[in-house]
């Protein structure tokens, strides 16, 4: 287990393929991203990223770093941008807290967004 295995989940993210994103988690995972709820279940953390997928024309992330907290468990950075709904640019920095399961997968993540406003400019855009 090393900070590699961070950065190939977000460069498998960046492929915008929820069957792929699913194939990362463990079945009982939980996805958490405040102020929403935790999400529970790989197939519902799959529906939850292609939900995500079609809210950007473009989105892209580029992990800068990672560091290991203990255990199996990890904090790192990204930075992320692209376009929020058609017209809208994105630009964000996101603080992330996985852990992953003695067979790889991950169990836990939760994300953390420096700018939050900008999901409503989406949500207006049609």
């Amino acid at each position: 287990m090393s900070a590699e295995r961070c950065i190939a989940f977000m460069s498998d993210l960046e492929k915008r393929d929820p069957a792929l994103v699913k194939a990362w988690f463990a079945d009982n995972a939980i996805l958490w991203m405040p102020p929403t709820e935790p999400i529970e279940g790989s197939r519902r953390i799959a529906a939850m990223f292609r939900v995500i997928f079609r809210m950007y024309a473009e989105i892209h992330w580029k992990v800068t770093e990672v560091y290991h907290v203990g255990g199996k468990r990890y904090v790192y950075l990204t930075d992320s941008w692209g376009t929020i709904g058609k017209n809208t640019p994105y630009k964000n920095h996101i603080l992330s807290i996985i852990e992953f399961s003695a067979e790889n997968r991950i169990t836990f993540l939760s994300d953390y967004f420096k700018n939050t406003a900008i999901f409503d400019a989406g949500k207006t855009e049609k």
